[in-house]
Parts: structure tokens; C-alpha cells; sequence
């Protein structure tokens, strides 16, 4: 009997494989994670223990924790258990045991090796495998009496463990800055790997840092390889041109020639690899250019004359994500719509001023809020960071910045693009995070026919006092707004309902200390505005407001639970009586003389004054936050806690620069700064 071993987030791909390979070979596995999947339930058909959920009783009798840093240290298990081995610790000793075929690399790991898995089962030779990915009937993992092909990673440095008969390097790029210090510790993993490989080095004769790496670590005594779209490969798709029309991307021939290489050098022969080719090479591995919609088709035969398709990819660094593009521009769509997640605040950091370059060929591109795996947000990191760098750079006259929108969710970006869905449309879902969450919604959605007619939308812009927003066709849930005041509406498409009320009754109201800021009395009752040390609530006796079900209700000033800008008014607020004034004391020509005049198209304080000492705008002036600029939004130089829009600027624009002054404040000061403005979620 083998040992007692368990698995911490066994439902990750990387760790499924290899728990199900482990339990195959006689040791008494379980495992827990978080969420069901159906890899936990594959798991438990195949007769491992899972639990759901994080729990120190699961180490009890447990001879070893295997773990993932996909799961944070602070998990209860790790505290409780004896010995801890990683995840890749293991794998490469599973490889180091046997005939074992490792495939490595920035890009393509995880193609090349089903590729390579498939094709030595077809061509006999029984592999045993473990992949980060599923293909069809072709589970994460699987067990054979021949050699094993893994998927070796890198991005934890347990690469260097490797010392396999046969490894396969594909393209090498910087990445996982989370680990790696340097460009110099990241490619020595690869130096690592080769040095201890003991029969043959695969290489991708394409990508001149790959091949250098190779030659300069390759013992004397292991052949060298060299395969790739470049002639002089020694596996060239000159020489291989039964390729080209079986896969779909330049990248993906490449990887096929990477499997070819495998098979030449365990002795197969070009008959038997182009007999087998065709079946291998006709699905890609989940995610990567997966057709979601319609869901019988594949790339090659996406309806784009009549309907819209969607597809998803697991794309995430910017050479990858060049890739995934230029793939979905060569089917000819009329518009290419992109949805993008960052992965990992550290490597948006890092990478900033690659990506943009990445969707140059791409009609639109909506941004979603970063991934962050397990890391904590990192100045530079950010979503808005990574919104400012597109919009410092314009690829083209005609994509930036009308057709680059930042959205505060998954589902905002997804409702956008299905809303505006069009014929001959192609929405790519790129990203490895929980995008991949949305494809059930997808399905949901895709399964409703286009109308017959173009829906109709009603600009937005005019509701809010910047001035900007997207549009809405109406019919969703209801948005209630005031007059033009203290709104911001998102670019992205929306169904929702507009309700607006008519204006307060109480017309005249003189309140000095609120004279020239921006708003209606409806609005500063909502949210109690207040100025000098003054709130409106001072002067309510009472507020009638009107219900979803038409009825209308008067609600006396104490019960409008009033607070530091707020209240819990609900309903259209559509009059305001206030108390006779008392002694006005200052006048308000007084009180405009002491106020900054703001200048045109700005909603006065974008967030309100946290508890303690120094206001919202303090804060943001010891953050630097007037210096900030993102598109056609500024900081207002006089205010920190004033946003202007200037002619062209967007709402996107809007929303990027107050992430950036938020996040500013936080990490300056730790202090979380909320919107006074409706609608800006930061």
C-alpha cells in the first residue's frame, strides 16, 4: 500500500492529473477544495476521497499535504500537516522515474502536450499523461504502460526538478513576476531543465531565445532538435505541409510539429504520424479557442454571416493574446469584439506596455477588473493602470477610444456585447481567471435568438452630470436618477430602466452653505449632502417619495435615517419640504466667494470624507492624486477630490481615474474611499 496523501485544491487542473495518476499507482489519495467541479466529481468516481471546503481534520492519519500555490499558505491545512510537498516536486518526480517526456515553455505547454499525448497513443505507445487541460474525451489525466507526457510549469520554479529523457521547449517569454526576481531567474529554470535532460532537447526553432537557451544548456551527449515554421528546423513545416490545413493559428502548427519531433525521436515514421495527424489535431484543449457559441461548431465553420459566435481562450500574456487575436481576425468577422481579464495584479504590472499592442487588430476591446489569483493588489497592478496604458497608446484611429471600454464585472463587459450582439460578430472571452465563470450565462443568453430588428437605445449621456455613459434599450431592473446630478453611468450597454422623477416641488429653498454645488434638492436628500460642516437633513421636515406600485408616501425628516451621506430613502423622491430658515447667518455670496468654483462637467466630490481627521480631498492631495490624468479625465488642480471631463472624455475614463485615486489613497494611507457619486464603483 502506498502512502496517505493529500491534495489541497484538488479540483485545479494541475492537481486533479496528478492526484488520479498517484491513486492509480496503489497510494490512498484525497483531497478538498473549496468548490464542486466536475474534475472533483471525476475524481471521486475514480475513487479519491474529496471534500468540499478547507478543514485541519482532513490531515488526520495523513503522511504528507500536497499543495498547489494556487492556494494560499494561510489555508488551515497547511498549519496541520507533518510534511508538505508541492505540486510540481511531485510531478517531476513521476517523470524522473520513468521514460518521462516533459513539455515546457511560456507558450503552448499545454496544446503541444495533448498533441503529443494523443499521437503517441495513436501511434501505440500506451503514455501515461498529465496535462493542465481536458480535450474532448481525453480527461487532465491518464494512465498507460508507456512513456508519461507531462505539462511542466515553470511559474513556481519547480521546473529545475525536472531531469527528463526527453523535454520539449516551446516559446520563452519574462512571466510570473510573482516568483520570479529577475528575466535571469526566470530563464535559468529553462537552463536547469535542459542541463539534466538525458536523451533528446525538442526546441522551437522559431523563437531565437528558446534555441539560444538550448544550445547553451544542452549536454553533448542529448540530440538537439529543432522544430518550427522557420526552414531551416530540423522538423520544419516546409517539410510538413499536410499541417497547415488541419489546425487553426501559425502557433498551433508549431505545436503539432513539436509532437511530430516527439514521435520521429522515439522511431515512428512520417507514414505513420500523417495517418494518425488528422484525428489528433481536430480539437484543441478546453479553452483555447473553444467555441462556446453556436455549440456545434468549430473555428474552421463559425456562421458569421448570419448569426455571431463566441469564443473563449485562455490567453493571458500578450504574446499569447496576439495570438488569440490575429487567430479570430483571420475568420473574417466583421467587428472582433474582445473581452479581456488580466491575470495576476504582478504581471499587468510588469507587462503594462506589451499588452495594448496585443489587441491592435481587435474593433473593440472591454477591460474587466484584474484576476488576482492570490496575490493582494500592487501599485501599477490595476485594472485602471492598464485602461491608462491603452489609452496612452492608439494602435489605430479607429478603435481607441470608442472602442475601448473598462467595465466593473465580468457580467457588466458580457450583457455589453450581447445587448450590441450583431451578425458577423465575434466575441473572443480572453483570460485565465474566473471569466471562464460566465460561460454558463453565455449559453443562457446565446440560446436566445437575435431579434428580428436592431434593439433601440437610448443614449445615456444626458442623465449624467459628466455628461458620459453608454446607452440602454430599456426593460431590466430600474435605475432610479435625479435630475442630472451625482450620476455616472458605465460605456457599456445595458437593459436597465431609467426611472426619472419630475423636479422637487420645493423650488426655493435657500440654503447658503450648499450655493454652487452641483445637484438638485432630490439628489442632496438622497445622499444628505452637506457642505461647511452643514447637511441638508438640517433643513428636511420631510420628503415624499413615490413607489415602484405608483403609491406615494410622505416620510417625516427622523425617519429618513440620515447619516454622513446617506440616508434610506427608497423610492423616486419627487418633493422636498424643508423647515423655515432660521437666522441665515453667512449669506450665500459669502459662501461662493469662499468655495472653488468648479469648473463645467464635474459632480462636485467624487468621494466621501472617511472617518478621522483629513477629508477626501486631503488624502488624495498627499497621495499626488492632482497630478492624475487618464484619456479626456483629469484631476481638477484646484480639488484632489474633483474629477473634470473634459471634451471626449468617457465614462471609462472616468471610472479608470477614480480607481487610480483610490487605490492612491490606499496604498499611501490604508484607508478605503467611497463614491459619493452613484454608480461609481471602485
Amino acid at each position: 500500500m502506498g502512502e496517505k496523501l493529500h491534495f489541497i485544491g484538488i479540483g485545479g487542473v494541475g492537481m486533479a492529473g496528478l492526484a488520479y495518476l498517484l491513486k492509480k499507482r496503489g497510494h490512498d489519495v484525497s483531497g478538498c477544495d473549496k468548490y464542486s467541479s466536475p474534475r472533483t466529481e471525476w475524481l471521486k468516481n475514480e475513487g479519491v476521497r474529496v471534500e468540499i471546503g478547507h478543514s485541519p481534520s482532513h490531515l488526520a492519519g495523513i503522511d504528507a499535504l500536497v499543495a498547489t500555490p494556487a492556494v494560499p499558505p494561510e489555508e488551515p491545512e497547511f498549519a496541520a500537516a507533518n510534511e508538505i510537498r508541492w505540486r510540481g516536486d511531485v510531478l517531476a518526480g513521476l517523470v524522473n522515474d520513468s521514460d518521462g517526456i516533459a513539455v515546457c515553455g511560456t507558450h503552448g505547454k499545454t496544446t503541444t502536450a495533448t498533441f503529443t499525448a494523443k499521437l503517441l497513443r495513436a501511434l501505440g505507445d500506451d503514455p501515461s499523461w498529465c496535462i493542465g487541460g481536458e480535450t474532448g474525451a481525453m480527461p487532465v489525466a491518464g494512465v498507460g504502460a508507456g512513456p508519461i507526457v507531462v505539462e511542466a510549469d515553470e511559474s513556481d520554479g519547480t521546473l529545475t526538478r525536472y531531469a527528463a529523457k526527453t523535454l520539449v521547449l516551446n516559446a520563452v517569454d519574462f512571466d510570473h513576476l510573482e516568483h520570479f526576481a529577475s528575466p535571469d531567474a526566470y530563464f535559468d529554470c529553462y537552463r536547469t531543465a535542459i542541463s539534466r535532460t538525458s536523451r533528446a532537447v525538442i526546441v522551437c526553432a522559431d523563437h531565437p531565445k528558446a534555441l539560444a537557451l538550448a544550445r547553451e544548456a544542452v549536454s553533448p551527449d542529448v540530440r538537439l532538435i529543432s522544430f518550427g515554421l522557420a526552414p531551416e528546423a530540423d522538423v520544419s513545416a516546409a517539410d510538413w505541409p499536410e499541417i497547415a490545413p488541419l489546425v487553426l493559428g501559425k502557433h498551433n502548427i508549431a505545436n503539432a510539429l513539436a509532437a511530430v519531433a516527439v514521435a520521429l525521436s522515439l522511431g515512428h515514421s512520417r507514414k505513420e504520424i500523417l495517418s494518425a495527424l488528422p484525428s489528433i489535431l481536430s480539437d484543441l484543449p478546453d479553452r483555447r479557442f473553444e467555441v462556446v457559441h453556436p455549440a456545434t461548431a468549430t473555428p474552421r465553420s463559425l456562421p458569421l454571416s448570419d448569426s455571431f459566435a463566441v469564443v473563449t481562450d485562455y490567453a493571458h500574456h500578450p504574446q499569447e493574446l496576439s495570438c488569440a487575436v490575429s487567430m479570430a481576425r483571420d475568420l473574417k468577422p466583421k467587428r472582433l469584439r474582445v473581452l479581456f481579464q488580466p491575470h495576476r495584479h504582478s504581471r499587468t504590472r510588469a507587462l503594462l506596455d506589451e499588452f495594448p499592442a496585443a489587441f491592435a487588430a481587435a474593433d473593440e476591446v472591454v477591460l474587466l477588473p484584474v484576476y488576482a489569483a492570490f496575490e493582494k493588489p500592487i501599485p501599477g497592478g490595476d485594472i485602471a493602470d492598464l485602461y491608462a496604458a491603452f489609452r496612452r497608446r492608439r494602435t489605430s484611429s479607429n478603435l481607441w477610444p470608442d472602442g475601448l471600454l473598462l467595465a466593473r464585472s465580468p457580467h457588466e463587459a458580457w450583457r455589453h456585447v450581447f445587448l450590441t450582439a450583431r451578425p458577423g460578430d465575434l466575441i473572443l472571452l480572453a483570460g485565465a481567471g474566473d471569466i471562464v465563470n460566465l460561460l454558463p450565462k453565455v449559453r443562457e443568453d446565446c440560446a436566445i435568438p437575435l431579434p428580428a430588428e436592431p434593439r433601440r437605445f437610448t443614449p445615456l449621456a444626458n442623465l449624467s452630470f459628466f455628461r458620459t455613459g453608454g446607452e440602454t434599450c430599456g426593460g431590466g431592473r430600474k435605475i432610479v436618477v435625479g435630475q442630472g446630478s451625482n450620476m455616472w453611468f458605465p460605456d457599456c450597454a445595458d437593459d436597465c430602466e431609467i426611472v426619472r422623477p419630475p423636479l422637487p416641488l420645493g423650488a426655493s429653498f435657500g440654503i447658503p452653505w450648499m450655493a454652487g454645488i452641483p445637484g438638485t434638492i432630490g439628489g442632496w436628500a438622497k445622499m444628505n449632502a452637506g457642505a461647511f460642516g452643514h447637511s441638508i437633513s438640517e433643513r428636511i421636515e420631510s420628503v415624499t417619495v413615490e413607489h415602484e406600485n405608483g403609491e406615494r408616501e410622505t416620510i417625516p425628516a427622523e425617519k429618513c435615517g440620515f447619516g454622513y451621506r446617506k440616508s434610506t430613502i427608497k423610492g423616486v423622491i419627487v418633493d422636498v419640504r424643508l423647515k423655515a430658515a432660521a437666522d441665515a447667518g453667512e449669506t450665500a455670496a459669502g459662501y461662493l466667494a469662499r468655495r472653488k468654483r468648479f469648473p463645467p462637467r464635474t459632480c462636485g466630490s467624487v468621494f466621501k470624507n472617511p472617518p478621522g481627521e483629513k477629508t477626501a480631498g486631503q488624502l488624495l492631495d498627499a497621495a499626488g492624486a492632482k497630478t492624475f490624468s487618464v484619456g479626456g479625465a483629469r484631476v481638477w488642480e484646484e480639488h484632489a477630490n474633483v474629477i473634470v471631463a473634459e471634451e471626449g472624455a468617457t465614462s471609462s475614463d472616468i471610472l479608470a481615474l477614480a480607481r487610480l485615486m483610490a487605490r492612491a489613497v490606499e496604498f499611501k494611507f490604508g484607508i478605503s474611499l467611497q463614491p459619493e457619486i452613484a454608480g461609481l464603483d471602485v
